[in-house]
């Protein structure tokens, strides 16, 4: 088991570049530093789990599986693309975003999130 608490130390986590020709990401204001880390699954699994942190900065991309994330710290909003619909997060909060979605992430305090992730085809 894997326990992860709101604030707590999440460790050390790799630096992850805006690149994934799939997710085709654009920047749209600031210097977003995305990191994170894999702690289940990934490349070659239909499912995958760990931890994802991004500083400050707007930024739109397209979702890679469905994934349900918890905020374990920091504060932004996401809108979908498709509907304008906009969902504020803050510690706590938990969201579903379905897989192919096209999102704005407007981080306005750095976030940290725990992620599961689902994806028929395997990421």
């Amino acid at each position: 088991m894997i326990k992860y608490t709101p604030s707590d130390d999440v460790g050390d986590l790799d630096a992850w570049p805006f690149d994934n020709p799939l997710s085709n990401y654009h920047i749209k204001s600031g210097d977003p530093k995305a990191s994170g880390r894999l702690d289940a699954g990934g490349p070659g699994h239909t499912t995958r789990m760990g931890i994802w942190r991004c500083t400050r900065g707007v930024f739109e991309c397209t979702e890679q599986g469905d994934e349900l994330m918890t905020i374990l710290s920091g504060h932004c909003r996401l809108t979908e693309m498709s509907t304008g619909e906009t969902t504020e997060l803050s510690t706590g909060d938990s969201l579903f975003v379905r897989d192919g979605s096209r999102v704005t992430w407007d981080i306005t305090e750095d976030v940290t999130k725990v992620f599961f992730g689902f994806k028929s085809g395997g990421f």
